[in-house]
């Protein structure tokens, strides 16, 4: 490739947001697919090629720096049609397309390729390369993207994205391989360029990881009361900035201390854990469900008013002291919780205020009766502990 039409090329990649599926400019002819230039030329290239990726997985723990590099030294050396990046989906055990580059890439948003499937999914299951040609001659070719993408694929170079023993991906390059065949060479260029990718990859697990750990509860995998508290910032932000009412419910387990004294503390953590799924369970995808603390649980509800926010704190005790819990461990236990709510911006607009507010409420339950519902301002709700769901 000239380098005048490799500098425009990269000009046309800067400032695109790599993550997910996209749609660029479809790649020139195999014939035309690169000027190789003079040996020395060749391996210049390539080692600026390492240097770069090697200083893109040191400088920066951004998996889609280090992505971007890669997409753009396939497309400057080996010039295929499309290429993608499939990555495994290790619960469904199912290859889906995290990136894909080319005339067809967007119509690969929903595709899915289980392992073992065409040719992507050989290579996933086996953890070899594979260098198609011709893919009418190869029995293994899943024709049923072509048939989605409206595309033809006659040629296939996949190898896998490997990190140690465990293959995390493909990476796939359509209708790359010329007249002459795929040379040794560049094959040994993919594979390198794969164990980047892998790298990176492994790289950005550990780092959710990672993250993961700050924000989340061992016990109950909520989130903690750390993270509660930069959301609840956050909420304030976006409220105040676009009108909104959002509201918080404290829930607080009754006589708790009771199944710890009686059960010992495992099966307390196991009991937190499981009230803690259930909430998660019964929140929509906009909320946040936290563990304050001890055996005590909060709900932040976005765009939620204070009345509709009792509705659900009343369908929560509902469900807390009518469930039975631990059953599958024959232990069979019940009971009850105590709630508070307060609400954005009826009861206050500052962070301190909400929380402050919303456990007053909580606590005005626990020294009367328990096994109710109070709102701020307004105190305890009548007849809570018989009252049907509502809303």
């Amino acid at each position: 490739m000239h380098r005048g039409e490799t500098e425009r090329r990269l000009e046309n990649h800067k400032g695109r947001a790599y993550r997910g599926v996209e749609e660029v400019k479809q790649f020139p002819a195999v014939e035309r697919r690169r000027n190789v230039g003079t040996s020395s030329d060749r391996e210049k290239g390539e080692v600026a090629v390492f240097q770069e990726l090697g200083k893109a997985l040191t400088s920066s723990l951004q998996l889609d720096q280090v992505l971007r590099t890669i997409m753009e030294k396939i497309d400057e050396f080996l010039r295929p049609d499309n290429w993608s990046l499939l990555l495994l989906d290790e619960e469904n055990q199912e290859l889906y397309f995290e990136l894909a580059v080319g005339k067809a890439s967007q119509a690969l948003r929903d595709v899915r390729i289980k392992m073992g499937q065409g040719i992507a999914g050989w290579v996933a299951q086996h953890g070899e390369t594979v260098v198609v040609p011709d893919t009418s001659k190869d029995t293994r070719f899943f024709s049923k993207v072509d048939e989605k993408t409206k595309t033809e694929t006659q040629s296939i170079v996949a190898v896998p994205v490997r990190f140690r023993d465990t293959c995390l991906g493909v990476i796939e390059l359509i209708n790359c391989i010329g007249p002459s065949g795929f040379d040794p060479r560049d094959l040994k260029l993919l594979e390198a360029l794969s164990d980047f990718a892998a790298i990176a990859l492994e790289n950005a697990r550990h780092v959710k990881k990672i993250h993961d750990l700050t924000i989340r509860d061992d016990c109950t995998t909520l989130y903690n009361a750390r993270h509660m508290s930069f959301i609840l910032e956050t909420e304030i932000y976006r409220s105040q900035r676009y009108n909104y009412e959002f509201s918080l419910v404290f829930i607080d387990l009754d006589h708790f201390k009771m199944v710890n004294d009686t059960h010992g503390h495992l099966v307390g953590s196991r009991l937190l854990a499981e009230i803690g799924n259930a909430l998660k369970v019964h929140c929509r995808l906009i909320d946040f469900a936290f563990r304050y603390g001890g055996d005590e649980f909060v709900l932040l509800l976005p765009q939620t008013s204070k009345e509709n926010a009792l509705n659900v704190a009343r369908r929560l005790h509902k469900l807390i002291r009518e469930g039975v819990w631990l059953e599958q461990e024959g232990l069979n236990i019940r009971l009850t919780p105590s709630l508070g709510v307060a609400s954005y911006p009826v009861d206050s607009r500052t962070k301190e205020g909400l929380l402050h507010l919303a456990d007053e409420a909580m606590y005005l339950v626990k020294n009367t009766n328990r096994d109710s519902v109070a709102a701020a301002n307004i105190g305890i709700l009548p007849n809570t502990a018989t009252a049907e769901s509502a809303g």
